[in-house]
């Protein structure tokens, strides 16, 4: 390690996620394990399930195989290295390598913010504007969804970590953390930061601040269709999903936040506090999504029986519209 005074800036770093476990680091690593071997395990077979059965096609299910990719991604980028590091003491990374999985995380991060405002537009729409449904939700508008979610995570991202990457380091090379979180970078450089700090809040601001409010006016627009049009039994089951799949965004939207703001804001929180909310920020939804959104949804739960033989799957031949869509809020 360089001395405070060098000048030098450090190309090499070394992450130290959990310094309060000191040499007990390694009891992180089993939860983590199965964590991470669930969210490979089920995003997979969810992707391969929505990919095989013809069914499926359509754009709900698309987006939600993308969300899948998108979080076999996101852990496949932190997970590995941060289990190496805990069981075999392999923290070692450099500068460009720390900036490749910055970016690599955080565009991860906000293609899934995008998705997942997109998946509940998409409800609202064919929940409460129907017969618009097939007009609005066409292969068009799904290039458009996708040019913009790449344009806009890309152009923030790119701009991020490259405020980033122009800092000198010459202060210390140890990263409060299991993998290159920006701030827990920025925080090391000696220099200027405020262009970088002004960066993160922008994204929490670009991405948090609008997306937020959306989908939160999209699931009360569609929770309040769906209790009028639904029996009693099916109005508990309507808001039971709704209410989960609002518990999960906002465990990945207020944990993100909390830790990407943590040094912004000078908010006093542990560094294992603050390691185990990034680690809880990517792998938890990533674990949690293919049950949200893929064994409770009767659609995919019969295209998997079908495709693999268990039973047969009872899916009736006809329904209209309307109805197709109220029953996945049932």
């Amino acid at each position: 390690m360089l001395a405070s005074g060098d000048n030098a800036s450090h190309s090499d770093f070394v992450f130290r996620g959990f310094p309060g476990l000191h040499e007990h680091r390694w009891v992180v690593a089993p939860p983590l394990a199965a964590a991470y071997a669930l969210a490979l395990l089920s995003n997979a077979l969810l992707v391969y399930v929505i990919c095989s059965v013809e069914r499926l096609h359509s754009p709900m299910y698309a987006l939600i195989c993308m969300l899948c990719a998108v979080d076999l991604a996101a852990v496949n980028a932190i997970a590995p290295s941060t289990l190496l590091g805990l069981l075999l003491d392999w923290n070692g990374v450099s500068l460009a390598g720390c900036l490749a999985q910055m970016f690599v995380t955080h565009f991860l991060s906000s293609v899934e913010s995008t998705l997942l405002l997109a998946m509940s537009l998409d409800r609202y729409v064919a929940i409460c504007q129907p017969l618009r449904y097939h007009e609005l939700a066409n292969p068009s508008a799904f290039v458009k969804l996708l040019l913009f979610t790449l344009v806009r995570s890309g152009a923030v991202m790119v701009t991020l970590v490259g405020l980033a990457g122009s800092l000198d380091f010459c202060a210390s090379n140890i990263i409060l953390h299991c993998y290159c979180d920006h701030m827990a970078l920025v925080s090391l450089a000696c220099g200027d930061t405020r262009h970088s700090r002004a960066a993160g809040l922008a994204v929490i601001a670009c991405f948090v601040g609008v997306d937020i409010p959306l989908i939160f006016f999209s699931y009360m627009k569609i929770l309040s269709v769906v209790l009028r049009a639904a029996a009693s039994e099916d109005r508990w089951k309507a808001f039971h999903k709704c209410g989960t799949h609002l518990m999960v965004m906002m465990c990945f939207y207020l944990v993100g936040s909390v830790t990407f703001l943590s040094h912004n804001l000078n908010i006093d929180i542990p560094t294992d506090a603050n390691t185990a909310m990034g680690l809880v920020y990517i792998v938890f939804p990533a674990a949690a999504n293919p049950v949200i959104y893929g064994v409770r949804t009767a659609e995919i739960r019969n295209g998997f029986y079908r495709l693999f033989r268990l039973r047969d799957a009872k899916v009736s031949p006809v329904t209209s519209v309307k109805t197709t869509k109220l029953d996945d809020f049932r």
